[in-house]
This record gives structure tokens, C-alpha cells and sequence, in this order.
């Protein structure tokens, strides 16, 4: 018996080091592609150039909050104008804590390569700790440029919590959860932030016509939504250069006009910067006081945005707009109107255009509206970006998407997504009409998004910035010190509209989340139904089959191993094509891969045998886009690599070649099976003499034509229709999320084919059914 097992064991490491050899990692391939980066140095006058742009781009929907703030904040009346400076005080705390200290100085540091946002956050954690729900990462991705990580002593506190996060799948899967819910409450503020901006700014057409009904208003709002939602598909690309200049007349019209304001009606109301008001004001006015913190929050939306609109933009950048306009300005407006309500407490539901000189009401109305819509564009962007970034971790179902810019990698729009939100915002306006409870889901759906960014940012600190424990401690305690307020705030008003959001972001999760669960369940089922090389190296050449002319593209998940797929493909069918390639693409934790970069290339098996594996990776900013044939870039890589093979034999190293070669005899001696198909990468030949490099370069130009011929002959893309269905034990939940939502997500989403622009004459799919 202990003979036997013995034996077992040995024949079970024998099998493994012969899939090894056979089916060669990418090391060697992405050593080859690895080069050096060098990040950007940018001059004086292209910082203050970018932190221009950056005012249309980031700042939108911050700087819009005057429009509502003050209306939401006292929807009843106000009964004391010491009220007003508490909330004053409240709202000038706020955003330093909130948007200058925490986001501004900090957050933005967190960026992965000038991406932010949830997703980016998740990102820099996958490539610091193994936390990525789908374990279809290498070590040779480590070594993609754009792949930045640092590494630790093993007794550090870094350490210690890497380990913690890896020690369980729970884990995981709770962290991709909390990721998940902020996404999902991002899209949320996707379709309240149009809905509240467009609506306040419309509203400046009642202040000179009292009489005039809100359905008007609302009507204009609906237009506004309409008009722009269906100019997305045109991208932002052509009207971009707009947006900064609008977005600073808006920032020094409301600046100056805060100032006017000061000096006009009560300048007392610079003393709202002393803190202690802030404590009066809760002392009078206790619960309501409380509540009122939903109004005051509407103050710092549009902060969450910030962080996720970085894009390309230089923090420093970001960083100096913020300083030197927004902030000044935002402080100055919201004065201005304080000390206006001051002495016109009746006009609180209108306050920003009743502070309005009436000289300049229209100009005002004008500028207000183009800078809702830029707020909008803003956040229905961003939103796109979600999406995109959702679908290629595998969160989300595959939808069109459609690069809008040639300039500008960021700049995408996905049509489904455009109209799902179009309708959303348009059902919002149309159902509440009240600002008061737009603006109360509007609050639930921001202030949620920052509790998740401060619970990411923990593992951040500790694991990327390797930050002492006291420093994330004091970063934690003060952030939660005022977002937990705002948030049991927001929780009082969710029958007053704060529960829009929350249906909103569930909906959103289920399907991200069983999106999600079932493309784990596929990549589980071919890693663990995977054919060993044994089997197919006992085929022979010609695989048991007639290899008739031809190239055919075997998609799979993964990155090593025969796929399922293919044992299936050859039991059924008694013809295979000439020359096989598996072709894995998958997406990794980087905002992109460089195109040079993006395949690995590696033989599998023996020459003859004309098999190959071609990895494509992408980031999750990466478009497939429509101009590029996808089966030409895998043939150029696939000829490239014959070439550079061909090359490397021809002028490799005698004394490197012994150590493969040695290992080589080791492994036949101690395996069963015969190994005389060994890899060309493997059975390496002493230095070669001019005479055998020549051999070698015509071996490759006769293995090139070979594969030109059979491109010529056809070529087939073969992909696997896997049907998932949930085992007949199954819970009840388990039934309805499989063979309900999943299968329906399935049939209505894009096909693989339809992305990659496969030729549907050229398409096979090999159907199948696995039970979970």
C-alpha cells in the first residue's frame, strides 16, 4: 500500500513537471516586453493649464450646491437668524474637513495612475494583496509598466494585514461588496445629480414670475434632461473646451456676488467661522438641528466626484484649482446668501436668485443652467466610467461601448446605459417635483459613497503608502466623525425620498453581485475541468484527428492549461485545424496595458504539434475599439513570436543552455512518460555555429509561411457557450439568482464575438452546461 502510494505521488509529480515544460509560462516573454517608466514631469504652465481644464471637468457639481443648499437645509422656514450662521459655520467646516482636507490632500494621493475613483481603490489593493475574487493573475503581469506595487518586510504591520485579507475567501468577497456598494451609489449620484442641478437652475424662471406653475418648471428640467442625454452619443470631445471657461465665470460670478452680498445686507456673518456656532446651533435647536445636517451635507456633494473625475488630470493640478478658486469662492457664495437670508428669512426657497442683483438675474439664470449641465455631463461621465470599470473586473454584464474621442482614452458612451439613465432622471423630476426630497436622495446616495472611500482608504494607507498605524487612525477617526453624523442624518429623511437611492444601489448590486458569482463559477469550472498536455501529447501530431487547413482561435479563461472547451470540441468533432491557438484575455488590476505590451505569446507542446497560447490583457480603462481587428493583432503577435523564437535559438548561450537541457534528463529520468515530444523551448541545442543560425532562420521562415498558408486556408474562432444552472438541491435564492437573473443577464448582454468583431461566418460556438 505505502509502495503503491509512493508510486502515485511520484507519477502525480511527473505529470505536473511534464505540463510545466510543455506549457511554459510567460516569463520569459514578458521579461522581453518589460521597460522602463518614467513618470511624467509636468512645467509650471502645464499645471496651470491643466488645473483650468480641470474646473469643467472636476469641479461641476460642487460648485452647483449653492443652487439647493440653503432650501434644503430649512424646507420649513427659518425661526432664528442665529440658525442661519450655524449653518453657516456647519456648511464652512464642512468643506474644509470633507473636500480640502480629506479629498483634497489626501484622497487624491490614492490615485492608481491618475485614475480615481472606487474601482481605482480597488486596484491598488488587488496588486498589493491577492484580494481579486477571480485568481487569473500572474507573476509576469507584475511586470507590465503600468504594474506598480510595493513590497514589505514580511513582520511589518502591512504584512500582517495582507495576510489577514488573503486568510479568508469571506474576506474577499466582503471587500468586494463594500467596493460594490460605493459603485453602485456613485451611479445612483449619476441620476440625481442632472435631476437636482437641472431642476435648481430652472428654477430661476419663477422668481420674476411668482404665478408661474412648478409643472413649468418642471417641464423646462425635462427638456433640459432630454436635450442632454441625447447629445452623450457626440461625446464631450467637441464642446470640452466650454466647460472650464463656463465653470469659472460661474465660480467668479458667485464669488463676486457673495462678496456684494456681504457688504450689502450683514457682514456679521463672517462670524460663522468661529466654530463655537456650530454648537449653539445644535443646542437650540436639538432634533431638528440633527435632521437639518441633510441639507448642510448637499454642501460637499459633488467631493466624491472629484476624486472619481481625476482621470487624467495632475493632482497638483486638481489640487491648486480647489485653493485657489473653488474653495475662496464656494465660502464667499455661501456668505453672501447667509447674510441675505438674514434679513429676507422668507425667501429661503429661492435664495440664491433672490440674492441676485435684478441688473443681472438673466445673465445669472443663463450661466446657472450652463453650469448644470456641465455638472451633469460631469457625473453622467464619470457614471459611463463606473460601468466600464465594473465590466472589466467581471462586476457587470457586457454592454456596447463606444470611444468617443480619439484624443482622449477616458471619454466613453454606452448607449444602454445613456437611456436607462435618461429614464431614471426624467421619472425623478417628474415623480418628486419637490427639490426638498430630491435633495434628501440625493444626500443618502453622497454621503454613503464617502463612508465606503474612508473604509477603502484604510488598507490603502496601510498597505500602499505603508502609513504608521496612529496616522490611519487619526485619518479614520476624523473623516467617520463627520460623515457618520451626515449619514444618521439622511437615515431620518429616508421616507422623504432618501429610499430613491437605496432601491436604486440595490438594484445595481444584484445584478453586479450574481453578475459577478457566476462568471467565478465558469472561470472555477474551467480551471478545474482543465485537460492535462499528457492527454493531448498522447494524441500525437495530429491530435487523433484529421488537421485539415486552417487556423483556429480557442477563447478561454484561463491563462494556463487546455481548456475544457477543446476536449469537447475534438470528442465530437473528428476534424481540427492545422494550427491552434488558445487565446485568454482577461482584465488585470491596471488602469491600462500599453499596446506593446498587451500579448504573450508562447508555444505549447512540440513544433509539430502547431499549437500555441496567446494571452491578452487589458486594463480596466482599455476599449476594444472598432478599428481594430482583433484576429490581425493575434496573427502579428503569433508571427512575431515564430520570429524571436527563431532568433533566440539561433544566438542563445551555450553555457545558459546547459542548465535546461540537464533539467531536461532530470525530468525523463524521473518521469513515466516518454518526453521525446518535448518543447522546442526546452530541448535547446549547444551555441549553434553561423551554419545552424542560418538553419534556424529558414526553419522560422518555413514555420511562417506554414501559418500563412493557413490564414489563407481560413480561420475559425471557437468559443465556448457555457450554460450555468443551479444544482436541483439549491436554496430557493440560489435557483433565482442562477437560472433566473444570471441566465437573464446572459441572453440580453453582449456576446464575446460582437466585442472582439469576430465575423459571424467565422464563429463557433461549442455549447455546454455545468451545474453549481
Amino acid at each position: 500500500m505505502a509502495s503503491s502510494s509512493g508510486n502515485d505521488e511520484t507519477n502525480k509529480g511527473s505529470m505536473w513537471e511534464l505540463d510545466r515544460n510543455l506549457d511554459q509560462p510567460m516569463d520569459e516573454e514578458a521579461g522581453r516586453l518589460r521597460n522602463m517608466y518614467r513618470e511624467k514631469k509636468f512645467s509650471a504652465l502645464l499645471v496651470s493649464r491643466l488645473a483650468f481644464q480641470s474646473l469643467g471637468i472636476v469641479f461641476g457639481d460642487l460648485g452647483t450646491s449653492p443652487l439647493y443648499v440653503f432650501y434644503n437645509t430649512f424646507p420649513h422656514g427659518i425661526n432664528d437668524p442665529e440658525d442661519v450662521i450655524g449653518a453657516l459655520s456647519l456648511i464652512i467646516y464642512s468643506l474644509t474637513l470633507i473636500p480640502l482636507l480629506k479629498y483634497v490632500c489626501i484622497v487624491l494621493r490614492a490615485n492608481d495612475n491618475g485614475q480615481g475613483g472606487t474601482f481605482a481603490l480597488y486596484s491598488l489593493l488587488c496588486r498589493h494583496a491577492k484580494v481579486n475574487t477571480i485568481p487569473n493573475q500572474h507573476r509576469t503581469d507584475e511586470q507590465l509598466t503600468t504594474y506598480s506595487r510595493h513590497t514589505f518586510d514580511e513582520n511589518s504591520l502591512a504584512a500582517k494585514v495582507k495576510r489577514w485579507l488573503e486568510s479568508h475567501t469571506f474576506k474577499k468577497n466582503a471587500l468586494l461588496i463594500l467596493v460594490l456598494v460605493g459603485t453602485c451609489m456613485a451611479i445612483g449620484d449619476g441620476i440625481l445629480t442632472p435631476v437636482i442641478s437641472v431642476l435648481s437652475a430652472s428654477g430661476g424662471i419663477k422668481v420674476n414670475h411668482p404665478k408661474m406653475s412648478d409643472d413649468v418648471v418642471v417641464l423646462v428640467a425635462v427638456v433640459i434632461l432630454v436635450g442632454l442625454f441625447s447629445m452623450q452619443h457626440y461625446g464631450t470631445d467637441k464642446v470640452g473646451w466650454l466647460f472650464a471657461p463656463v465653470v469659472l465665470i460661474w465660480f467668479l460670478s458667485i464669488g463676486a456676488i457673495g462678496i456684494l452680498n456681504i457688504w450689502k445686507y450683514d457682514s456679521s456673518v463672517l462670524k460663522a467661522f468661529n466654530p463655537v456656532y456650530i454648537c449653539r446651533y445644535f443646542i437650540r435647536g436639538k432634533r431638528d438641528s440633527w435632521i437639518s445636517l441633510g441639507g448642510i451635507l448637499l454642501s460637499i456633494t459633488g467631493t466624491e466626484a472629484l476624486f472619481a473625475d481625476l482621470c487624467h488630470f495632475h493632482v497638483l493640478a486638481v489640487q491648486i484649482a480647489f485653493t485657489v478658486i473653488v474653495f475662496p469662492c464656494l465660502l464667499l457664495a455661501y456668505s453672501g446668501q447667509a447674510a441675505y437670508l438674514i434679513h429676507n428669512r422668507d425667501h429661503f426657497h429661492d435664495a440664491f436668485y433672490r440674492s441676485i442683483p435684478d441688473g443681472i438675474h438673466w445673465p445669472m439664470f443663463i450661466i446657472a443652467t450652463a453650469a448644470a449641465i456641465v455638472a451633469s455631463q460631469a457625473t453622467i461621465s464619470a457614471t459611463f466610467s463606473n460601468i466600464k470599470q465594473a465590466l472589466a473586473l467581471g462586476c457587470f454584464p457586457r454592454v456596447k461601448i463606444v470611444h468617443t474621442s480619439k484624443k482622449f482614452l477616458g471619454q466613453i458612451y454606452i448607449p444602454d446605459i445613456n437611456w436607462i439613465l435618461m429614464i431614471l432622471c426624467i421619472a425623478v423630476t417628474a415623480g418628486f417635483k419637490n427639490q426638498s426630497q430630491i435633495g434628501n436622495a440625493y444626500g443618502t446616495a453622497v454621503v454613503i459613497v464617502m463612508v465606503v472611500t474612508t473604509l477603502l482608504m484604510i488598507p490603502i494607507m496601510l498597505l500602499v503608502w505603508r502609513s504608521h498605524w496612529l496616522l490611519v487612525f487619526i485619518f479614520t477617526a476624523l473623516s467617520l466623525s463627520v460623515e457618520l453624523p451626515y449619514l444618521t442624518a439622511v437615515l431620518f429623511k429616508i421616507n422623504q425620498g432618501g429610499w430613491v437611492p437605496l432601491v436604486i444601489a440595490a438594484t445595481t448590486l444584484v445584478v453586479m453581485y450574481v453578475w459577478h458569482y457566476g462568471t467565478v463559477k465558469r472561470y472555477e469550472f474551467e480551471l478545474h475541468s482543465k485537460v492535462s498536455m499528457a492527454w493531448i501529447l498522447g494524441l500525437g501530431p495530429s491530435l487523433g484527428l484529421v488537421r485539415v487547413p486552417g487556423m483556429g482561435f480557442v477563447y478561454t479563461e484561463l491563462a494556463s492549461g487546455v481548456p475544457h472547451i477543446f476536449s469537447h470540441f475534438i470528442t465530437h468533432l473528428p476534424a481540427i485545424h492545422s494550427v491552434v491557438v488558445f487565446v485568454c484575455v482577461k482584465y488585470l488590476p491596471v488602469y491600462t496595458v500599453p499596446v506593446e505590451e498587451r500579448f504573450l505569446v508562447r508555444r505549447i507542446g512540440p513544433k509539430n504539434f502547431h499549437m500555441f497560447r496567446c494571452i491578452a490583457r487589458y486594463g480596466y480603462k482599455d476599449l476594444h475599439k472598432k478599428d481594430d481587428d482583433f484576429e490581425k493583432m493575434l496573427f502579428d503577435s503569433l508571427s512575431l513570436f515564430v520570429r524571436l523564437e527563431s532568433m533566440m535559438e539561433g544566438y542563445s548561450d551555450s553555457e545558459e543552455c546547459s542548465l535546461p537541457a540537464q533539467r531536461m534528463e532530470k525530468s525523463t529520468d524521473d518521469s513515466a512518460v516518454d518526453l521525446s515530444y518535448a518543447s522546442s523551448s526546452d530541448l535547446i541545442q549547444p551555441a549553434p555555429s553561423q551554419g545552424s543560425t542560418s538553419l534556424a532562420s529558414a526553419t522560422a521562415g518555413d514555420e511562417l509561411e506554414f501559418l500563412n498558408r493557413c490564414k489563407e486556408a481560413g480561420v475559425v474562432h471557437i468559443l465556448g457557450n457555457t450554460i450555468v444552472r443551479a444544482r436541483r438541491e439549491s436554496t430557493v435564492v440560489k435557483k433565482i439568482a442562477v437560472d433566473y437573473i444570471y441566465a437573464f443577464l446572459r441572453r440580453i448582454c453582449r456576446e464575446n464575438s460582437v466585442i472582439f468583431n469576430v465575423p459571424h461566418e467565422s464563429l463557433l460556438n461549442v455549447g455546454q452546461i455545468f451545474y453549481i
